[in-house]
């Protein structure tokens, strides 16, 4: 699929000619082979024609010339979407250019630590760029580490930005841009929480008529969470067994281990509507909790204008809790994100609050109990649920980005080489590909092409999702939080003590609070922040809980009731909401 707007720029740049190859007519006959051949086995789907295509990468050979023999090593976490980069990309780009390029692969907690050893150490470290979660955006764009993309493409990097780079063409850049209005990072995977059920279970006349009988309303995809949990209840406690398999109404987890954190982290505060309206995320107050005045962070506790320890973020752990101990398998309070998440795909789960559409490949494999003989899928996923704290305005869930992103205190040419790479992970030519094996979309293009119309009936309402405006209101961890790794391991720890009942949820809470504001100013005393750094409200200017509890917006006073009637939609009327929007 060419886009008029595509095909205008490659013409401008390379003349009327662009078409016929200008850079690939010049190259010699055994890298105009490597290329067709690249085009044919590797990158067959694209949204360029060939033509296009070798033309792109010609680019890369000829730009790529005065660096040809350099050995350049990148990280990124374990996605199936960058297992396909370092398998296949690295491999095609060093064939390529003569670059060298060394592709790892580690756990997220892994790249983050490697990222702050770089950090720490002011020369260059083992890896010249990163693919990392844009969560860090308001880490990178503070510190100074991170090169700012925009002045680099400016200037020393010019030369070597892709004239068909095409940057309104990503989805997501709005995610790794900083205050001060850079970019500081590429897009190049990104995928939603969203909720997942079993689309056959729902459309059962039995069930439905069971359902409807109890609760006074339709089994459908829930809008409120006061749904969710008569759904959870009806499946784990009323039907109990199908086809003589026990089956239950929740999944979750809830092992003391950093992933517990995420949980949290990844937006269920938001869904509960603890923080603010606005976009990307809430203002001033975030889904985190923490309040902003311009652009500095003041404060995560109820005291100091926050909302981590507030009314909406304890009805939210509450409900987490309650869930997790009644509709769960017993063996998910036990369990990890990377032990809880095939869990579903095993055929007994009815519904999941919020679900990784990362793991949507893993969950069309065929001869699975939740696809179909044809390979189609049973389930469907559809938007979140919202809590009772939930307004319109606010942001309706996570969105996970991973970017590209390169240290500053690089030496120019390693630079342009990291550089280089990450746009040809992410080009034209190879982005279609890469979002049909690891379906992490980072393209509209991609998103409108023919190949993904093809796709979509066995993709559970991923194409639908991303094709819908919808899309916006899913949003990562943004500039409120000024340094996600100190901030985001206090989470696990606090969360952790009130699953095993250590503490109060609100114990938990008030904990949490506490100790994102002590480390909000120890940022702010000694981390080197060169723009809008935390300006935490002092202790003898403090206005207090009830103060803030009083005034509009979050932290939000509590609500006299927490469950109010719950709400669904078929989802098919769900499908044709997003159509006409």
């Amino acid at each position: 699929m060419k886009s008029s707007l595509l095909l205008t720029v490659v013409l401008c740049l390379f003349g009327t000619s662009a078409l016929a190859g200008p850079l690939f007519d010049r190259l010699p006959a055994n890298k105009q082979a490597q290329i067709r051949a690249l085009i044919a086995d590797t990158f067959p789907e694209s949204t360029f024609s060939a033509e296009q295509q070798a033309e792109e990468l010609a680019w890369f050979v000829t730009v790529a010339k005065p660096l040809q023999g350099m050995d350049i090593a990148v990280l990124s976490e374990q996605l199936p979407t960058h297992a396909w980069e370092s398998t296949v990309l690295a491999p095609a780009f060093s064939q390529l250019t003569g670059i060298h390029v060394t592709h790892d692969l580690k756990p997220e907690g892994e790249v983050i630590q490697q990222i702050n050893l770089q950090r720490i150490m002011t020369a260059k470290g083992r890896y010249d760029a990163f693919v990392n979660d844009s969560d860090n955006i308001g880490t990178h764009s503070r510190s100074g580490w991170a090169l700012a993309l925009s002045d680099f493409m400016a200037g020393d990097g010019k030369a070597f930005t892709l004239p068909t780079l095409d940057l309104n063409d990503f989805i997501g850049l709005d995610f790794v841009t900083g205050a001060d209005g850079k970019l500081y990072q590429l897009p190049d995977q990104q995928f939603a929480n969203l909720y997942w059920f079993r689309y056959d279970w729902f459309q059962r006349p039995d069930l439905r008529a069971r359902f409807k009988a109890r609760y006074g309303y339709e089994l459908g995809v829930p809008l409120n969470w006061s749904a969710y949990e008569d759904i959870a209840e009806f499946f784990t406690v009323y039907v109990k067994e199908i086809d003589g398999q026990r089956v239950y109404g929740h999944m979750d987890y809830g092992k003391a281990d950093p992933s517990l954190g995420w949980r949290f982290t990844d937006a269920w505060l938001s869904l509960a509507g603890a923080g603010d309206k606005g976009l990307p995320n809430g203002l001033p107050v975030d889904e985190w909790g923490i309040r902003m005045e311009g652009c500095n962070p003041v404060g995560s506790s109820v005291k100091r204008g926050g909302a981590t320890n507030g009314p909406a973020a304890v009805y939210a752990l509450e409900k987490y809790l309650d869930w997790l101990k009644r509709f769960a398998p017993p063996e998910a309070v036990s369990m990890n994100f990377s032990e809880a998440g095939p869990v579903p795909a095993q055929g007994q789960i009815a519904q999941q609050v919020f679900w990784y559409t990362a793991f949507t490949s893993d969950m069309t494999k065929p001869n699975l109990p939740v696809t179909n003989p044809d390979g189609t899928p049973k389930w469907r996923m559809a938007p979140s649920p919202r809590g009772a704290y939930w307004q319109d305005g606010m942001k309706s869930g996570y969105q996970d980005v991973g970017a590209w992103t390169l240290p500053r205190a690089l030496p120019l040419e390693r630079q342009r080489a990291a550089w280089l790479y990450a746009q040809f992970a992410v080009s034209h030519t190879v982005s279609l590909q890469k979002t049909l094996v690891g379906l992490t979309p980072i393209r509209q293009s991609d998103l409108d092409s023919p190949q993904m119309d093809e796709e979509a009936p066995r993709l559970g309402g991923l194409v639908e999702f991303y094709r819908s405006p919808e899309r916006a209101l899913w949003t990562p961890t943004g500039l409120n939080v000024p340094d996600y790794p100190r901030l985001s391991k206090l989470w696990w720890t606090n969360i952790a003590d009130a699953v095993t009942g250590k503490l109060s949820p609100q114990q938990a809470l008030d904990n949490l609070a506490e100790q994102q504001d002590r480390t909000l100013k120890v940022i702010e005393r000694n981390f080197q922040t060169q723009n809008c750094p935390p300006r935490v409200v002092p202790d003898g200017q403090v206005k207090g809980r009830d103060y803030w509890l009083a005034q509009p917006g979050a932290p939000k006073p509590k609500l006299a009731n927490e469950k109010p009637p719950g709400r669904t939609i078929r989802y098919e009327a769900l499908l044709k909401q997003w159509q006409a929007r």
